[in-house]
């Protein structure tokens, strides 16, 4: 008697195939669920192999608008960055999947909802979270917590022996040397070779950026337009070209950044679990429309509006992280950082040269620059005396403070003095 219907997050690989099988033979009717956001996947072959391995049913959805248009421009329109070097390109890529996943088990009218992360990863925490917040009634199976899944299945070894044994095909060649996450916005490696952070990676590893040497001598601007913080168009100063829908634009941004380097990083990372990992990623489209957003928010964004929304930014990044894209919290950051971009319009020159971006010029149609105001020759437009009763205002805490430290006794004014450098003789050794 079957246990019930369950919507498999399948990828075709070694992992996914297997737990596919081994649901099946643990009662499951299983209906596979393959999300395109853009990786590098051969998704016929995927559903064929699915089916082969008995599936009663393959969805393979293209999510990559969806994906792009109201999960990466957000995130751009939030400034949103990780531990101020990570761009969350698996982070918001789980949410997108995990939506249209729960959608397929609504149409299905199944009960189950299953994905092969694993049981250290953020990934697990991500789907099941946002699985719970879309249907609290969704029963998640994951089998890499599962202690009757994990007794079978000790290491690689024992997921080849199952295949070998259930007709799986098995990949051929050498298992590669670290862990891939593929999408439209970014790719992730880890784990493997990458697990000791003192060894640099090597320059083969990467795929969606070019050899180094190979980076162009000459660099290339490109003007990226925006409408309410979003881009809505980007135009190649060379050759004249535009591009203006979303997936022409970043398809376009991300061989441009390919061809420049451009959205290398490698760092530690804090996982919301508690471990600390190493990761090597490529971001090149993001990281261009990164620095073209902030640029045009530094011309038409309101002082005080920037600060509030500066401080928003790092806690939307650690939500997104964390796998609470669909909270009551995101919600509301989502809200105001939306109301933020409000006229946050125009366009940036970047420049891209070398593994690097630059902006070198914006107009906006709602700048809040005045040239006569900034302008260091002109006078008519502020009155330099002003200066002296604005400056005496926001002195009038700083003296107070003084007066209490000096009624309060010398003592705590000789803290405040700086510590004298110890020479190398009152350290006791010779200069160099």
């Amino acid at each position: 008697m079957s246990k019930g219907k369950v919507i498999l997050a399948y990828s075709g690989g070694l992992d996914t195939s297997v737990i596919l099988k081994y649901l099946q033979n643990e009662g499951y009717e299983v209906i596979c669920f393959c999300a395109n956001v853009g990786q590098d996947e051969d998704f016929e072959a995927a559903k064929q192999k699915a089916l082969a391995l008995g599936a009663s049913k393959v969805y393979v959805e293209d999510l990559r608008e969806d994906f792009l248009v109201n999960y990466i421009f957000t995130a751009v329109k939030a400034n949103a960055i990780y531990e101020s070097r990570y761009l969350l390109g698996t982070s918001l890529a789980r949410p997108c999947i995990a939506k249209r996943q729960i959608e397929v088990a609504h149409l299905e009218q199944a009960a189950y909802v299953a994905h092969g992360a694993t049981a250290k990863g953020n990934d697990q925490v991500r789907f099941g979270l946002c699985y719970y917040a879309l249907d609290p009634n969704i029963q998640e199976i994951a089998p890499w917590r599962d202690p009757a899944f994990l007794a079978r299945f000790k290491g690689r070894q024992d997921l080849l022996k199952y295949a070998r044994e259930n007709g799986i095909p098995v990949p051929s060649g050498p298992k590669p040397p670290y862990s891939m996450d593929d999408n439209m916005m970014h790719i992730s490696y880890e784990s493997g070779e990458l697990e000791d952070p003192s060894v640099p990676a090597d320059e083969s590893i990467y795929t969606k950026t070019g050899p180094m040497d190979k980076w162009p001598d000459r660099p290339q601007v490109v003007r990226i337009h925006f409408k309410d913080g979003v881009p809505i168009k980007v135009e190649d100063a060379a050759t004249g070209s535009v591009y203006d829908s979303p997936m022409a634009l970043f398809e376009f941004l991300t061989q441009v950044g390919r061809k420049h380097g451009i959205g290398r990083i490698d760092i530690v990372e804090d996982r919301f679990i508690g471990l600390k990992s190493r990761g090597v990623y490529e971001t090149p489209a993001v990281t261009i429309l990164r620095c073209a957003h902030i640029d045009i928010e530094g011309i038409a964004m309101d002082r005080e509006v920037m600060r509030l929304r500066d401080m928003l930014s790092p806690e939307f990044s650690k939500l997104a992280y964390n796998g609470f894209w669909f909270s009551p919290e995101m919600d509301f950051l989502v809200s105001a950082i939306n109301k933020s971009q409000e006229l946050i319009d125009g366009w940036v020159d970047v420049q891209c040269f070398k593994g690097s971006c630059l902006a070198i010029a914006r107009q906006s149609p709602t700048s809040l620059y005045d040239e006569r105001l900034a302008s260091m020759n002109e006078v008519d437009a502020f009155t330099p005396s002003d200066a002296g009763g604005f400056i005496r205002i926001n002195a009038i805490r700083l003296k107070a403070h003084r007066r209490i430290l000096e009624k309060v006794g010398t003592d705590r004014l000789a803290d405040l003095k700086p510590t004298p450098t110890p020479t190398y003789a009152a350290l006791g050794t010779t200069d160099p």
